[in-house]
């Protein structure tokens, strides 16, 4: 961390503490929370907000593209079967609690001095503070398709974490659930590079929470089979893809990093493959 003392510690704790009351305390008076030490609330905070982030967004977006747009986005055989959402579910809910662990590390190090964040934007200034965001979005979307890359590449990482993810490797069986369905581990790794950054390059705290609680719905997002066409985003378009070939759009926001290392490929090349076969 650049600098920073005493006193802008403390506003992180005094902000981790805030977050704290505001989701335990909805549920319980503080005073059944305090005596617990403030790393196992931040813990307890986190994995209720995880949860119902990934349940609310889950539940939400297969409403709409399964019920409400039944056969518009999604062809009614191609819908996953209850069943299988349901395996998903109990296999990211299983595997939230140490998700959890993770957002709960990086503030602990930032409560303690150990990175680079910083807890008001008006202590950079706002250009300063998207010059910043840009670039911690770089590492992490370097950082995510390398650690996924080697998920695939390295064989005992594949056959031990990511191919619990890749069950799903049909459009009948992926669905927004299937976006946090990873052995914990496997999903620990792919967040790690959120928190590498915080070490990097100067970063808002508030900030990295967010995206990091985003992760959820982003992962929900490219999971539906959707192909949205919204070029250089990484969609579900091209993730489909992964889940099917397994070589092949390995990024995670956009396309940059496979094309860069030589592992895009295009939905719409794949379907005019299909359409000249």
């Amino acid at each position: 961390m650049d600098g920073n003392g005493g006193a802008d510690l403390q506003l992180f704790m005094d902000e981790t503490t805030f977050y704290n009351r505001i989701v335990l305390g909805s549920l319980l008076p503080m005073k059944l929370w305090d005596p617990l030490p403030h790393f196992v609330q931040t813990w307890v905070r986190n994995y209720i907000g995880g949860t119902l982030v990934y349940l609310l967004s889950g539940f939400l977006w297969c409403f709409y593209i399964y019920y409400l747009k039944r056969n518009v986005f999604v062809p009614k055989d191609a819908i996953p079967s209850n069943k299988a959402m349901l395996l998903q579910i109990y296999v990211a809910m299983k595997a939230m609690p140490w998700y959890c662990a993770l957002p709960t590390l990086s503030e602990y190090m930032v409560e303690n001095g150990w990175t680079r964040c910083f807890s008001r934007i008006s202590d950079v200034g706002w250009p300063a503070y998207f010059v910043y965001l840009a670039i911690y979005l770089v590492i992490v979307e370097f950082g995510i398709y390398w650690m996924h890359r080697e998920l695939h590449d390295i064989k005992p990482l594949y056959k031990y974490l990511h191919a619990t993810h890749h069950i799903y490797n049909k459009q009948n069986t992926l669905s927004p659930f299937a976006g946090l369905a990873f052995h914990p581990l496997d999903g620990i790794l792919q967040a790690v590079p959120h928190v590498i950054a915080l070490f990097l390059v100067p970063t808002h705290l508030t900030s990295h929470i967010a995206l990091l609680f985003l992760e959820a719905i982003w992962t929900a997002n490219i999971h539906d089979c959707i192909h949205a066409k919204a070029w250089p985003v990484m969609g579900a378009g091209y993730h489909t893809i992964h889940h099917t070939t397994y070589r092949h759009n390995y990024g995670h926001y956009t396309i940059w990093m496979d094309w860069m290392f030589g592992t895009l490929r295009d939905p719409q090349a794949r379907d005019d493959e299909s359409k000249v076969m």
